[in-house]
């Protein structure tokens, strides 16, 4: 069982996501915006951090970078979900230190098949 970390600003997507990977054994926690995203992170471990690439407050782009300055959570694996799937956007999160990115829209198996990819 893994710990993740779900920043996403929509809500049923939110809970699809969520409700997904609860059933699949692991433990969430959520956050509604990029500021309580890093605000959570900066207080928490995870396993892996799902950042969705637009959101108020901070830019999934923006938690990345700001996450990858905090010498403690480097090695956090971070998925990033965004209807952007264009190469340039794939490639500027890459070199920013995502480990790897979904276009949306996505099945819900498909999230979890990459879950637990990234996870192994």
């Amino acid at each position: 069982m893994a710990t993740i970390m779900l920043a996403e600003d929509e809500p049923v997507l939110r809970m699809l996501i969520g409700d997904t990977l609860e059933d699949e054994g692991h433990e969430l926690d959520i956050a509604c915006d990029g500021e309580e995203a890093l605000q959570k992170i900066g207080q928490n471990e995870y396993d892996l951090i799902i950042l969705d690439y637009m959101m108020p407050k901070l830019t999934g782009f923006e938690v990345l970078q700001q996450l990858k300055q905090m010498d403690d959570k480097k090695a956090v694996k971070v998925l990033i979900l965004s209807a952007k799937s264009q190469h340039t956007e794939q490639e500027k999160m890459r070199a920013a230190g995502a480990d790897d990115f979904m276009p949306k829209p996505f099945s819900p198996m498909d999230l979890v098949r990459k879950v637990e990819e990234m996870l192994a």
